[in-house]
């Protein structure tokens, strides 16, 4: 199978180019972020409140949450919750702030870890989230680390929660940012840096079209497809 692996900070765009990659090329798009912020959901449900996320309150929760993607006839991926539809609650800024935090927790990760790699193993796959070259996928084909400049992830979310309807404040959301980096560079376990032998490649100035272009050259390059 042939695995792609799509690594950066927060904002980056790696969702929304592997989305596109994916179905152009009839990969499976794997969002391993949407599963981590789906436990950060269930976490703030059950009352931890975010300065308390630790492995403490949060293991124990581990067993009452049950995480799947499936897939709609549009190829849109929809994430569920112990059976409930929550590709669009995962998505609150507050819950980027959760997701960073539990994906600290060495036994998250390992109750994730086995649903991503069976994946790979099954299906030509395009993964995308914070440390898939150098953990998760680390044998994959082509490692891309994806990254934008921190004015420019907040300038997009900004304008994407203003077209939602949603009220946002560009300062507020580029604390946001550049608190979550310091949180995913710096943490022990798993920090989001590039992998040996990833292609870094700054998109703060492309379009997703240019991007999309940019990393199917590169797998044309290696006779990938």
């Amino acid at each position: 199978m042939i695995n792609i692996a799509i690594d950066g900070p927060s904002g980056a765009g790696k969702s929304t180019v592997a989305k596109a990659l994916a179905k152009e090329l009839h990969f499976v798009y794997v969002d391993t972020g949407a599963m981590y912020r789906s436990i950060g959901l269930y976490t703030r449900g059950a009352g931890v409140a975010l300065a308390s996320v630790n492995a403490e309150t949060v293991v124990p929760l581990l067993a009452h949450i049950t995480v799947s993607l499936a897939y709609a006839e549009d190829g849109s991926q929809h994430v569920y919750l112990n059976g409930e539809d929550v590709s669009a609650a995962i998505r609150e800024n507050e819950i980027s702030l959760y997701a960073s935090a539990v994906s600290k927790i060495p036994e998250v990760r390992a109750h994730l870890l086995s649903l991503q790699r069976e994946m790979a193993q099954k299906h030509n796959v395009i993964m995308d989230g914070r440390d898939i070259g150098t953990v998760i996928l680390p044998d994959a084909q082509l490692k891309i680390f994806l990254f934008a400049s921190a004015a420019a992830r907040a300038r997009r979310r900004t304008d994407e929660l203003h077209e939602r309807g949603q009220a946002a404040d560009y300062e507020t959301i580029l604390a946001e940012i550049n608190a979550r980096d310091e949180q995913d560079r710096t943490r022990d376990i798993a920090p989001a840096v590039p992998a040996d032998d990833a292609v870094k490649m700054d998109n703060s100035d492309m379009t997703i079209e240019e991007n999309v272009a940019a990393i199917r050259a590169l797998l044309v390059q290696r006779n990938l497809i």
